[in-house]
């Protein structure tokens, strides 16, 4: 793993860019740049400052600096029998743990498994001052930094540049299987709490359009005695990287926009064209052709959001409107961290 400490540079960087007032547009891996609302600024590359600052094994506490690569902690991790239990997606080969924590994404067994937000214990970042500011640390009952550096998960990079991250990981589980059971889509949210209550180790379930799939993680006995309750056909475990990835052929279509919907379990869109839904029915990814105002007011109705995800008319908004007390936390935060308004302008609003 290579090993690159660029903190002192990138906080002259920031510190220069806020005394000539320019905006910057941070730069990562580049493997989600299509997500958000375009951004014109200076780039601001982040990829160099990478590697491991301290990872004890025994504790199960990593942290690492934010240009390093998911694949390079994967495999650190690994090598001691542990991983990252929230599994973000990999977006190509490039994907950094400081990306990873902007775009705020979970792999398929979030619901199981927990997000990203459950396994970060700190956060080190540069302001929009260029000042170093630590939020929280290994010690989970620091409740004040714990709390402090939960508007990172999901900011696309709007409130600083993540130096650090601390993280808690998990023991990898001895057994992973996969089924393809012959149930219907509506049957997907009421079977996998079911089964999730029962106590199976679920780590993933999702609904194709065609078939109801799982992913089981888990000691041997337990996944063996789950594969034998629950039937249907076994099938290779790398589906749910695929469907992690994104490579699976639903996510190929250069066509019509690609959306994603956060709803109630149980919750189907009736929008056109065709999903694909998993986290046990709660995320939807929608493949089709309608404005933004009409996704939008759907997954209103049935009590969700929803943004463009990828494709579509890069003028169109990419997330709801936020309703104005939202729209007013969201000022206050940016105006706490960052300013001046440096880091990725108007990434998620045009007022932001």
């Amino acid at each position: 793993m290579q090993e690159a400490d660029l903190s002192r540079e990138l906080s002259e960087r920031v510190a220069e860019a806020a005394r000539r007032g320019t905006p910057l547009r941070l730069v990562g891996g580049g493997t989600k740049a299509w997500y958000g609302r375009p951004v014109a600024a200076e780039p601001l590359a982040l990829a160099g400052h990478r590697g491991v600052v301290d990872y004890q094994p025994s504790e199960l506490v990593v942290r690492l600096r934010g240009g390093t690569r998911l694949v390079e902690l994967e495999a650190l991790l690994a090598a001691e029998g542990q991983w990252l239990a929230c599994d973000p997606p990999r977006f190509g080969a490039e994907t950094t743990v400081a990306g990873a924590l902007a775009a705020g994404l979970a792999g398929p067994g979030r619901p199981y498994l927990g997000g990203l937000r459950d396994a970060v214990l700190g956060v080190t970042l540069i302001n929009g001052r260029g000042e170093v500011v630590r939020l929280g640390g290994a010690v989970m009952k620091n409740v004040a930094g714990f709390d402090g550096f939960r508007p990172m998960v999901g900011a696309l990079g709007s409130l600083g540049v993540i130096l650090e991250v601390c993280l808690k990981v998990a023991p990898r589980p001895a057994s992973r299987r996969a089924l393809a059971l012959a149930l219907p889509r509506e049957a997907l949210a009421e079977r996998a709490e079911a089964w999730w209550r029962a106590g199976l180790p679920l780590a993933g379930a999702a609904h194709d359009g065609e078939r109801l799939r799982l992913c089981l993680a888990g000691s041997e006995s337990a996944v063996d005695e789950a594969v034998a309750t629950l039937g249907g056909d076994e099938e290779d475990p790398a589906y749910w990287s695929a469907l992690r990835d994104q490579r699976l052929p639903f996510f190929r279509d250069p066509g019509a926009p690609l959306w994603r919907l956060l709803l109630p379990p149980g919750a189907c869109p009736a929008l056109p064209g065709e999903g694909l839904v998993e986290w046990g029915g709660r995320q939807w990814w929608w493949r089709g052709e309608a404005p933004a105002e009409a996704v939008f007011a759907e997954a209103a109705r049935l009590g969700g959001q929803a943004s463009r995800w990828r494709g579509g008319d890069p003028r169109a908004p990419v997330f709801a409107p936020l309703a104005p007390p939202l729209l007013a936390l969201q000022r206050r935060l940016k105006a706490a961290f960052d300013p001046e308004g440096l880091f990725n302008p108007g990434i998620h609003y045009p007022e932001l």
